[in-house]
């Protein structure tokens, strides 16, 4: 199993917006193969930032769902609501 960590930055005002359409890529994540878990949290010192955890079987699942068209066509929506680049980090446990 590995993690992915998902840091993203709203753009001011437009948080609403962002939350609904990011539970449709949230939606569409869970049903792809290899998909097993995720959350979204909010930094408390920084209500734009957001960061997801996702569970994964593998990183070549991750990879699928990461380059699929479906993800790239749902970015198409969250990308400019956000002022920063997404920024993904894939974490495996120590000694895996």
């Amino acid at each position: 199993m590995i993690r992915v960590l998902i840091e993203r930055h709203i753009a001011e005002s437009l948080e609403a917006a962002y939350e609904t359409r990011s539970r449709k890529v949230l939606q569409q994540a869970v049903a792809a193969p290899g998909f097993i878990s995720g959350e979204t949290l909010v930094d408390r010192h920084d209500p734009n930032h957001r960061i997801t955890l996702a569970n994964w079987r593998s990183e070549a699942d991750w990879d699928r769902w990461y380059h699929s068209a479906n993800r790239r066509d749902l970015m198409t929506e969250l990308i400019p609501m956000m002022d920063q680049d997404e920024k993904i980090t894939v974490l495996s446990q120590s000694g895996s």
